[in-house]
Protein backbone atom coordinates (compact mmCIF):
# COMPACT_ATOMS: atom_id res chain seq x y z
CA UNK A 1 0.00 0.00 0.00
CA UNK A 2 2.93 2.69 1.03
CA UNK A 3 4.47 1.65 -2.52
CA UNK A 4 1.28 2.27 -4.21
CA UNK A 5 1.02 5.64 -2.60
CA UNK A 6 4.44 6.44 -3.10
CA UNK A 7 4.43 5.28 -6.89
CA UNK A 8 0.92 7.74 -7.41
CA UNK A 9 2.85 10.86 -5.57
CA UNK A 10 6.08 10.51 -7.36
CA UNK A 11 3.59 10.08 -11.05
CA UNK A 12 1.77 13.05 -9.25
CA UNK A 13 4.84 15.39 -9.31
CA UNK A 14 5.95 14.35 -12.87
CA UNK A 15 2.91 15.54 -14.00
CA UNK A 16 3.03 18.95 -12.32
CA UNK A 17 6.69 19.23 -13.91
CA UNK A 18 6.88 21.52 -17.09
CA UNK A 19 9.09 21.70 -20.01
CA UNK A 20 8.90 25.37 -21.02
CA UNK A 21 10.89 26.30 -23.94
CA UNK A 22 11.46 30.39 -24.31
CA UNK A 23 13.35 32.85 -26.32
CA UNK A 24 15.26 35.20 -24.48
CA UNK A 25 13.18 38.13 -24.27
CA UNK A 26 10.09 35.68 -22.83
CA UNK A 27 12.51 34.24 -20.46
CA UNK A 28 13.21 37.62 -19.35
CA UNK A 29 9.75 39.32 -19.45
CA UNK A 30 8.49 35.89 -17.57
CA UNK A 31 11.54 36.72 -14.66
CA UNK A 32 9.98 40.49 -14.42
CA UNK A 33 6.35 39.72 -13.78
CA UNK A 34 7.08 36.66 -11.53
CA UNK A 35 10.30 36.45 -9.88
CA UNK A 36 10.17 36.79 -5.83
CA UNK A 37 12.68 39.79 -5.36
CA UNK A 38 11.31 42.12 -7.81
CA UNK A 39 7.59 41.20 -5.37
CA UNK A 40 9.83 41.98 -2.02
CA UNK A 41 11.50 45.18 -3.88
CA UNK A 42 7.37 45.87 -4.71
CA UNK A 43 6.59 45.76 -0.96
CA UNK A 44 9.05 47.50 0.08
CA UNK A 45 8.30 50.05 -2.64
CA UNK A 46 4.19 50.26 -1.71
CA UNK A 47 5.73 50.91 2.58
CA UNK A 48 7.59 53.55 1.58
CA UNK A 49 4.26 55.10 -0.04
CA UNK A 50 1.99 54.69 2.73
CA UNK A 51 4.94 56.09 5.04
CA UNK A 52 4.39 59.08 2.92
CA UNK A 53 0.67 59.39 3.82
CA UNK A 54 1.91 58.20 7.48
CA UNK A 55 3.88 61.77 7.20
CA UNK A 56 1.20 64.04 5.72
CA UNK A 57 -0.83 62.62 8.46
CA UNK A 58 -0.18 65.43 10.92
CA UNK A 59 -1.20 68.32 8.62
CA UNK A 60 -4.80 66.59 7.61
CA UNK A 61 -7.35 67.54 10.19
CA UNK A 62 -8.66 64.62 12.31
CA UNK A 63 -11.94 64.67 14.03
CA UNK A 64 -13.26 62.60 16.36
CA UNK A 65 -16.75 63.09 17.65
CA UNK A 66 -18.09 61.01 20.83
CA UNK A 67 -20.61 61.89 24.06
CA UNK A 68 -19.60 63.01 27.85
CA UNK A 69 -22.90 62.20 28.82
CA UNK A 70 -23.32 62.16 32.68
CA UNK A 71 -25.65 62.72 35.47
CA UNK A 72 -24.39 65.90 37.92
CA UNK A 73 -25.59 66.37 41.74
CA UNK A 74 -24.46 69.56 42.88
CA UNK A 75 -22.27 71.66 41.38
CA UNK A 76 -21.15 70.77 37.57
CA UNK A 77 -17.65 69.51 37.11
CA UNK A 78 -15.98 68.68 34.56
CA UNK A 79 -15.31 64.71 32.86
CA UNK A 80 -11.16 64.32 31.39
CA UNK A 81 -11.40 68.86 31.15
CA UNK A 82 -15.10 68.66 29.08
CA UNK A 83 -18.25 69.50 30.67
CA UNK A 84 -21.12 66.44 30.87
CA UNK A 85 -22.24 66.68 27.33
CA UNK A 86 -24.48 64.71 25.14
CA UNK A 87 -22.51 65.34 21.98
CA UNK A 88 -18.74 66.14 22.05
CA UNK A 89 -16.57 66.46 18.46
CA UNK A 90 -13.36 67.91 18.25
CA UNK A 91 -10.71 68.70 15.49
CA UNK A 92 -6.76 68.87 15.43
CA UNK A 93 -4.23 69.90 12.92
CA UNK A 94 -0.94 70.88 12.41
CA UNK A 95 -0.67 74.37 10.70
CA UNK A 96 3.33 74.88 11.12
CA UNK A 97 5.57 72.60 12.06
CA UNK A 98 8.78 72.67 9.94
CA UNK A 99 10.18 69.85 11.88
CA UNK A 100 7.09 68.03 10.78
CA UNK A 101 7.67 69.52 7.12
CA UNK A 102 11.13 68.34 6.13
CA UNK A 103 9.99 65.01 7.60
CA UNK A 104 7.41 64.74 5.34
CA UNK A 105 9.95 65.83 2.71
CA UNK A 106 12.04 63.14 4.00
CA UNK A 107 9.48 60.43 3.47
CA UNK A 108 8.87 61.67 -0.25
CA UNK A 109 12.91 61.15 -0.90
CA UNK A 110 13.15 57.94 0.69
CA UNK A 111 9.86 56.28 -1.42
CA UNK A 112 11.95 58.29 -4.09
CA UNK A 113 14.71 55.82 -3.42
CA UNK A 114 12.22 52.66 -2.73
CA UNK A 115 11.50 52.92 -6.55
CA UNK A 116 14.53 53.57 -8.12
CA UNK A 117 15.65 50.15 -5.69
CA UNK A 118 12.67 48.45 -7.53
CA UNK A 119 14.02 49.44 -10.92
CA UNK A 120 17.13 48.34 -9.61
CA UNK A 121 15.95 44.97 -8.54
CA UNK A 122 14.36 44.49 -12.17
CA UNK A 123 17.70 45.07 -14.01
CA UNK A 124 19.56 42.64 -11.66
CA UNK A 125 16.33 39.89 -11.94
CA UNK A 126 16.81 40.88 -15.49
CA UNK A 127 20.42 39.82 -15.86
CA UNK A 128 20.44 37.08 -13.58
CA UNK A 129 17.38 35.56 -16.03
CA UNK A 130 19.75 36.46 -18.69
CA UNK A 131 23.19 34.56 -17.67
CA UNK A 132 20.88 31.72 -16.38
CA UNK A 133 19.67 31.53 -20.11
CA UNK A 134 22.50 31.67 -21.59
CA UNK A 135 24.01 29.26 -19.28
CA UNK A 136 21.39 26.50 -19.69
CA UNK A 137 22.22 27.12 -23.61
CA UNK A 138 25.64 26.34 -23.28
CA UNK A 139 25.46 23.63 -21.34
CA UNK A 140 22.77 21.77 -23.79
CA UNK A 141 24.74 22.71 -26.92
CA UNK A 142 28.09 20.87 -25.01
CA UNK A 143 26.15 18.29 -23.57
CA UNK A 144 25.17 17.88 -27.52
CA UNK A 145 28.77 17.45 -28.65
CA UNK A 146 29.79 15.59 -25.43
CA UNK A 147 27.58 12.90 -26.78
CA UNK A 148 28.42 12.55 -30.07
CA UNK A 149 32.22 12.34 -28.88
CA UNK A 150 31.05 9.38 -26.71
CA UNK A 151 29.42 7.93 -29.48
CA UNK A 152 32.69 8.80 -31.64
CA UNK A 153 34.93 6.88 -29.15
CA UNK A 154 32.49 3.73 -29.06
CA UNK A 155 33.37 3.54 -32.91
CA UNK A 156 36.75 3.75 -32.44
CA UNK A 157 36.84 1.24 -29.60
CA UNK A 158 35.05 -1.48 -31.73
CA UNK A 159 37.21 -0.78 -34.45
CA UNK A 160 39.96 -1.47 -31.77
CA UNK A 161 38.53 -4.54 -30.80
CA UNK A 162 38.50 -6.09 -34.07
CA UNK A 163 42.13 -5.46 -34.34
CA UNK A 164 42.87 -6.91 -31.49
CA UNK A 165 41.21 -9.94 -32.53
CA UNK A 166 42.88 -10.18 -36.17
CA UNK A 167 46.41 -9.38 -34.15
CA UNK A 168 46.19 -6.23 -35.89
CA UNK A 169 46.89 -4.48 -32.37
CA UNK A 170 47.95 -4.55 -28.62
CA UNK A 171 44.97 -5.49 -26.01
CA UNK A 172 46.60 -2.49 -24.38
CA UNK A 173 45.01 -0.24 -26.82
CA UNK A 174 41.71 -2.09 -26.32
CA UNK A 175 42.14 -0.78 -22.72
CA UNK A 176 42.99 2.21 -23.93
CA UNK A 177 39.89 3.11 -25.89
CA UNK A 178 37.47 1.38 -23.81
CA UNK A 179 38.83 4.02 -20.82
CA UNK A 180 38.46 6.86 -23.29
CA UNK A 181 34.78 5.99 -23.68
CA UNK A 182 34.10 5.47 -19.81
CA UNK A 183 35.54 9.10 -19.46
CA UNK A 184 33.61 10.77 -22.16
CA UNK A 185 30.47 9.19 -21.20
CA UNK A 186 30.99 10.17 -17.98
CA UNK A 187 31.95 13.35 -18.91
CA UNK A 188 28.21 13.83 -20.84
CA UNK A 189 26.77 12.66 -18.07
CA UNK A 190 27.84 15.40 -15.97
CA UNK A 191 26.98 17.94 -18.64
CA UNK A 192 23.50 16.50 -18.63
CA UNK A 193 23.03 17.04 -15.01
CA UNK A 194 24.54 20.52 -15.34
CA UNK A 195 21.99 21.35 -18.51
CA UNK A 196 19.35 19.82 -16.07
CA UNK A 197 20.51 22.29 -13.11
CA UNK A 198 20.79 25.13 -15.35
CA UNK A 199 17.21 24.87 -16.69
CA UNK A 200 16.09 24.37 -13.03
CA UNK A 201 17.74 26.93 -11.89
CA UNK A 202 16.32 29.12 -14.64
CA UNK A 203 13.13 28.13 -14.31
CA UNK A 204 13.03 29.39 -10.33
CA UNK A 205 14.51 32.62 -11.27
CA UNK A 206 11.43 33.02 -13.74
CA UNK A 207 9.20 32.46 -10.77
CA UNK A 208 8.74 29.03 -11.44
CA UNK A 209 8.64 25.78 -9.52
CA UNK A 210 11.47 23.96 -8.69
CA UNK A 211 9.79 20.92 -10.87
CA UNK A 212 10.16 23.19 -14.10
CA UNK A 213 12.54 23.50 -16.22
CA UNK A 214 12.67 26.22 -18.94
CA UNK A 215 14.73 25.18 -22.25
CA UNK A 216 15.97 27.82 -24.36
CA UNK A 217 14.59 27.75 -27.34
CA UNK A 218 16.98 30.24 -29.43
CA UNK A 219 21.03 28.25 -30.47
CA UNK A 220 22.20 31.74 -31.05
CA UNK A 221 20.63 34.68 -28.49
CA UNK A 222 20.63 37.77 -30.85
CA UNK A 223 23.11 40.25 -30.47
CA UNK A 224 22.72 43.49 -28.41
CA UNK A 225 23.18 46.81 -29.37
CA UNK A 226 26.77 48.33 -27.25
CA UNK A 227 27.40 51.95 -26.26
CA UNK A 228 29.59 53.70 -29.60
CA UNK A 229 32.27 54.02 -27.53
CA UNK A 230 33.57 53.26 -23.96
CA UNK A 231 33.36 57.35 -22.78
CA UNK A 232 30.02 57.00 -24.03
CA UNK A 233 29.39 54.13 -21.89
CA UNK A 234 30.81 55.51 -18.89
CA UNK A 235 29.22 58.60 -19.37
CA UNK A 236 25.58 56.71 -19.63
CA UNK A 237 26.53 55.04 -16.80
CA UNK A 238 27.19 58.09 -14.68
CA UNK A 239 24.02 59.74 -15.23
CA UNK A 240 21.79 56.71 -14.76
CA UNK A 241 23.26 53.89 -12.97
CA UNK A 242 20.73 53.37 -10.52
CA UNK A 243 23.61 52.24 -7.53
CA UNK A 244 24.79 55.98 -8.01
CA UNK A 245 21.10 57.08 -7.93
CA UNK A 246 20.51 55.19 -4.57
CA UNK A 247 23.11 56.83 -2.91
CA UNK A 248 22.08 59.99 -3.88
CA UNK A 249 18.50 60.19 -2.92
CA UNK A 250 19.90 59.01 0.81
CA UNK A 251 22.59 61.52 0.97
CA UNK A 252 18.99 63.79 -0.04
CA UNK A 253 16.97 62.04 2.47
CA UNK A 254 20.09 62.46 5.49
CA UNK A 255 20.26 66.02 4.40
CA UNK A 256 16.55 66.32 5.09
CA UNK A 257 17.10 64.42 8.33
CA UNK A 258 19.38 66.63 9.56
CA UNK A 259 17.53 69.93 9.05
CA UNK A 260 14.26 68.56 10.55
CA UNK A 261 16.35 68.08 13.30
CA UNK A 262 17.53 71.12 13.90
CA UNK A 263 14.30 72.27 13.18
CA UNK A 264 13.01 71.30 16.67
CA UNK A 265 14.32 74.97 17.48
CA UNK A 266 11.56 76.10 15.73
CA UNK A 267 8.10 77.11 17.03
CA UNK A 268 5.21 75.04 16.22
CA UNK A 269 1.31 76.26 15.17
CA UNK A 270 -1.36 73.50 15.76
CA UNK A 271 -5.02 73.78 14.76
CA UNK A 272 -7.78 72.70 17.73
CA UNK A 273 -11.81 73.38 17.67
CA UNK A 274 -14.15 71.93 19.16
CA UNK A 275 -18.14 71.62 19.73
CA UNK A 276 -19.89 70.03 22.75
CA UNK A 277 -23.85 69.79 22.83
CA UNK A 278 -24.96 70.29 26.80
CA UNK A 279 -27.31 68.29 28.69
CA UNK A 280 -30.30 70.49 30.59
CA UNK A 281 -30.33 68.35 33.25
CA UNK A 282 -26.64 68.92 35.07
CA UNK A 283 -27.40 71.80 37.23
CA UNK A 284 -25.98 74.37 35.12
CA UNK A 285 -28.84 76.53 35.45
CA UNK A 286 -28.75 76.63 39.18
CA UNK A 287 -25.04 77.91 39.50
CA UNK A 288 -24.57 80.26 36.38
CA UNK A 289 -26.08 82.86 35.53
CA UNK A 290 -26.50 81.78 31.76
CA UNK A 291 -27.09 78.42 30.26
CA UNK A 292 -26.30 77.71 27.02
CA UNK A 293 -26.64 74.07 25.17
CA UNK A 294 -24.71 74.56 22.22
CA UNK A 295 -20.92 75.42 23.01
CA UNK A 296 -17.45 75.61 20.00
CA UNK A 297 -14.17 76.69 20.20
CA UNK A 298 -11.67 77.64 17.30
CA UNK A 299 -8.23 79.00 18.01
CA UNK A 300 -4.13 77.59 17.48
CA UNK A 301 -1.84 76.47 19.62
CA UNK A 302 1.41 77.90 19.58
CA UNK A 303 4.03 75.85 21.00
CA UNK A 304 7.64 77.94 21.76
CA UNK A 305 10.82 75.50 22.51
CA UNK A 306 13.05 77.36 24.91
CA UNK A 307 15.24 74.59 25.54
CA UNK A 308 16.01 71.59 23.80
CA UNK A 309 18.75 69.94 25.05
CA UNK A 310 22.09 68.50 23.64
CA UNK A 311 19.60 65.75 22.03
CA UNK A 312 18.64 67.91 18.69
CA UNK A 313 22.69 68.56 18.21
CA UNK A 314 23.59 65.68 18.83
CA UNK A 315 20.95 64.16 16.19
CA UNK A 316 21.89 66.06 13.24
CA UNK A 317 25.62 65.56 13.66
CA UNK A 318 24.84 62.10 13.37
CA UNK A 319 22.76 62.42 10.54
CA UNK A 320 25.99 64.85 9.11
CA UNK A 321 28.17 61.77 10.13
CA UNK A 322 25.82 59.57 7.55
CA UNK A 323 25.66 62.30 4.81
CA UNK A 324 29.47 62.05 4.33
CA UNK A 325 29.65 58.62 4.55
CA UNK A 326 27.16 58.21 1.60
CA UNK A 327 29.06 60.82 -0.08
CA UNK A 328 32.49 58.68 0.25
CA UNK A 329 30.02 56.20 -0.42
CA UNK A 330 28.58 57.45 -4.01
CA UNK A 331 32.26 58.38 -5.28
CA UNK A 332 33.77 55.09 -4.48
CA UNK A 333 30.82 53.93 -6.64
CA UNK A 334 31.59 56.45 -9.65
CA UNK A 335 35.30 55.45 -9.61
CA UNK A 336 34.58 51.68 -9.70
CA UNK A 337 31.70 51.67 -11.49
CA UNK A 338 34.12 53.62 -14.63
CA UNK A 339 36.67 50.92 -13.53
CA UNK A 340 34.35 47.99 -14.75
CA UNK A 341 33.33 49.70 -17.75
CA UNK A 342 36.95 50.06 -18.84
CA UNK A 343 37.51 46.13 -17.59
CA UNK A 344 33.94 45.33 -19.62
CA UNK A 345 35.32 46.53 -22.87
CA UNK A 346 38.45 44.93 -22.54
CA UNK A 347 37.12 41.85 -21.74
CA UNK A 348 34.75 42.47 -25.14
CA UNK A 349 38.07 43.29 -27.46
CA UNK A 350 39.52 40.08 -25.50
CA UNK A 351 36.53 37.95 -26.39
CA UNK A 352 35.95 38.56 -29.31
CA UNK A 353 39.95 37.96 -30.11
CA UNK A 354 39.50 34.60 -28.43
CA UNK A 355 36.09 33.86 -30.94
CA UNK A 356 37.84 34.60 -34.30
CA UNK A 357 40.92 32.62 -32.93
CA UNK A 358 38.56 29.30 -32.11
CA UNK A 359 37.02 30.27 -35.54
CA UNK A 360 39.78 29.55 -37.89
CA UNK A 361 40.70 26.98 -35.28
CA UNK A 362 37.38 25.30 -35.91
CA UNK A 363 37.48 26.22 -39.57
CA UNK A 364 40.50 24.08 -39.65
CA UNK A 365 39.44 21.11 -37.62
CA UNK A 366 36.37 20.84 -40.33
CA UNK A 367 38.55 20.74 -43.34
CA UNK A 368 41.09 18.29 -41.52
CA UNK A 369 38.06 15.99 -41.19
CA UNK A 370 36.94 16.77 -45.02
CA UNK A 371 40.13 15.41 -45.92
CA UNK A 372 40.38 12.15 -43.74
CA UNK A 373 36.35 11.50 -45.11
CA UNK A 374 37.67 12.01 -48.79
CA UNK A 375 40.99 9.55 -47.97
CA UNK A 376 38.68 6.95 -46.17
CA UNK A 377 35.98 6.81 -49.78
CA UNK A 378 39.66 6.60 -51.81
CA UNK A 379 40.61 3.70 -48.98
CA UNK A 380 43.79 5.65 -47.12
CA UNK A 381 42.22 6.22 -44.20
CA UNK A 382 40.45 3.69 -41.89
CA UNK A 383 36.89 4.41 -40.02
CA UNK A 384 39.06 4.80 -36.72
CA UNK A 385 41.22 7.95 -38.39
CA UNK A 386 37.59 9.45 -39.32
CA UNK A 387 36.10 9.29 -35.96
CA UNK A 388 39.45 10.51 -34.49
CA UNK A 389 38.77 13.61 -36.93
CA UNK A 390 35.29 13.97 -35.98
CA UNK A 391 36.71 14.22 -31.94
CA UNK A 392 38.61 16.86 -32.41
CA UNK A 393 36.26 18.82 -34.50
CA UNK A 394 33.51 18.24 -31.58
CA UNK A 395 36.67 19.64 -29.25
CA UNK A 396 36.83 22.46 -31.68
CA UNK A 397 32.74 22.97 -31.47
CA UNK A 398 32.97 23.23 -27.88
CA UNK A 399 35.94 25.77 -27.68
CA UNK A 400 33.69 27.90 -30.40
CA UNK A 401 30.63 28.05 -28.56
CA UNK A 402 32.37 28.68 -25.30
CA UNK A 403 34.25 31.87 -27.11
CA UNK A 404 31.14 33.23 -28.13
CA UNK A 405 29.31 32.32 -24.85
CA UNK A 406 32.09 34.74 -23.61
CA UNK A 407 31.35 37.54 -25.95
CA UNK A 408 27.80 37.78 -24.77
CA UNK A 409 28.19 37.43 -20.84
CA UNK A 410 30.83 40.47 -21.84
CA UNK A 411 28.34 42.44 -24.01
CA UNK A 412 25.66 41.90 -21.41
CA UNK A 413 27.59 43.02 -18.61
CA UNK A 414 28.55 46.32 -20.40
CA UNK A 415 24.84 46.80 -20.83
CA UNK A 416 24.00 46.24 -17.02
CA UNK A 417 26.73 48.38 -15.95
CA UNK A 418 25.41 51.40 -17.88
CA UNK A 419 22.01 50.64 -17.02
CA UNK A 420 20.60 49.58 -21.07
CA UNK A 421 20.22 45.72 -20.17
CA UNK A 422 16.04 45.34 -19.49
CA UNK A 423 15.37 47.91 -22.22
CA UNK A 424 17.62 46.39 -25.14
CA UNK A 425 16.10 42.78 -24.14
CA UNK A 426 12.42 43.99 -24.40
CA UNK A 427 12.85 46.19 -27.64
CA UNK A 428 14.15 42.22 -29.29
CA UNK A 429 11.60 41.08 -31.59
Amino acid sequence: MRSLTALLLALAALACAEDRAMTLRQAVETALKQNADIALSRLDEEKAKQAVRLAKDPFIPRITVGSGLAYTYGFPMSIEGSAPSVLQANAAASLFNRQQSLALSQAKEDARGASLSAEGKRGEVAFGAASLYLDAGRAARIGTLARKDAASLQQVLETVRAQVREGRALPLAEKQAAYNVARASALADGLDDDCAAAETSLAMALGLSAEDRVLPSEQDPPALTLPVSEDSAVRVALQSNLEIRQLESQIASKQLEMRGEKAARLPRADLVAQYGMLAQFNNYAEYFQKFQRNNGQIGVSLQLPLFSGPGVDAQAARAAADVARLKIERDKARNRIQSDIQASFREVKKAATSAEVARLDLEVAREQLSIVLAQMQEGRATLRQVEESRIVENDKWIAFYDSQYAIDRARWNVLRLTGQLTASIEALP
